[in-house]
């Protein structure tokens, strides 16, 4: 099917026959796959299946084999690795699992950071930061460095940084993995929460209490190809 999907604006992330090989393994055995404006999908199966190359293709940390990987209407084949950093930083944020947040700087600075590299000045950074803290409780920890903070209070820190540059797609990388049940359950609330304003999601979880709570789509993955997808009913 040669549907002229690409440039709708509703559609956000497009693989479209998407294979990845290290050698003689493959990783992504032709790939399809399509997440649509507001969409929160899940995408889960055992670890080696494919699914965290599948979350590095989407954010251009990988670059496929042969296939295609478009992303808010982009086809990042075409960028080169300058490109492709500019365009993550301006359109896609990152929740990683042990947050990735830089340990000599402050819960402010960590966040404001990704604007000032998109070229927005330090005071309308600042006080962007300051704002999404507020929004996700710590602003209270904006002085605070990530070694003091909770698991779960870095990963509010990381949330917000992630949503900085008001991304058109939030990937999250196995986001409750590092916490404790409560700061877990939290962090699910958060993604739900974004999910309901509108915010795209896709997140790759082992966790399929995550994936029914926050997702609206399971794509499950084996041996580098789409085994199923289905629609979920939420249990928030």
């Amino acid at each position: 099917m040669t549907t002229d999907l690409d440039s709708s604006p509703q559609v956000v992330v497009r693989l479209d026959d998407v294979h990845k090989e290290y050698g003689d393994a493959k990783a992504l055995d032709g790939v399809r796959l399509e997440i649509r404006a507001g969409e929160a999908v899940a995408v889960m199966g055992p670890s080696g299946c494919g699914k965290s190359t599948l979350l590095s293709m989407v954010a251009g940390l990988d670059r496929p084999t042969s296939g295609t990987v478009r992303v808010h209407g982009q086809d990042l084949g075409q960028l080169n690795e300058t490109g492709l950093a500019l365009f993550r930083r301006r359109h896609i944020g990152m929740i990683f699992q042990f947050f990735n947040l830089i340990d000599d700087l402050p819960a402010l600075d960590n966040v404001a950071l990704a604007a000032q590299l998109t070229g927005t000045s330090a005071r309308q950074a600042r006080r962007r930061a300051l704002e999404l803290l507020d929004e996700l409780g710590v602003a209270g920890r904006k002085d605070t460095y990530p070694a003091a903070l909770s698991g779960g209070e870095r990963q509010r820190v990381a949330v917000a940084r992630a949503l900085m540059n008001r991304p058109a797609l939030l990937l999250a990388d196995e986001p409750t993995g590092a916490l404790d049940s409560r700061s877990g359950e939290q962090v699910m609330d958060l993604l739900i929460d974004l999910n309901q304003i509108g915010q795209t999601l896709l997140i790759v979880t082992h966790d399929p209490r995550l994936a029914t709570r926050c997702a609206s789509r399971l794509v499950e993955i084996a041996d580098g190809r789409v085994a199923r997808e289905s629609t979920l009913e939420s249990t928030a």
